[in-house]
């Protein structure tokens, strides 16, 4: 009989009254992450059962909006790489790419 292996990742949201994150904190023991502040999350599960992806977008209310773009476009960049990796599908991925590029360029990402 195989021992199985788990894995956890924990997320901590310090909250104000309105219920706004003013702090992020992540553990992820199997990847060497122990209580690294953050200032935003982005996390998407897939429910199969309903074919719908569940959603949760989390930001701390100082979070330079500079920095929020930079996180979008290098979200959209990875996701563009996971795609290529998850279906080998090389004609989207580069559409995905193009995007990206299109994306950075009109928000003056690219130096």
């Amino acid at each position: 009989m195989s021992i199985k292996h788990t894995s956890k990742i924990n997320f901590e949201i310090s909250l104000d009254e309105n219920k706004v994150p003013e702090e992020i904190s992540w553990t992820a023991a199997d990847g060497g992450v122990n209580d690294e502040a953050s200032k935003a999350i982005m996390l998407s599960v897939w429910d199969h059962k309903k074919k719908d992806t569940l959603r949760m977008d989390l930001w701390t209310k100082d979070m330079p909006i500079d920095e929020m773009k930079q996180f979008y476009h290098q979200t959209l960049v990875s996701m563009a790489d996971s795609f290529e990796r998850a279906t080998d599908d090389l004609k989207m991925s580069a559409t995905m790419r193009d995007f990206c590029d299109y994306f950075a360029e009109n928000l003056k990402l690219k130096k």
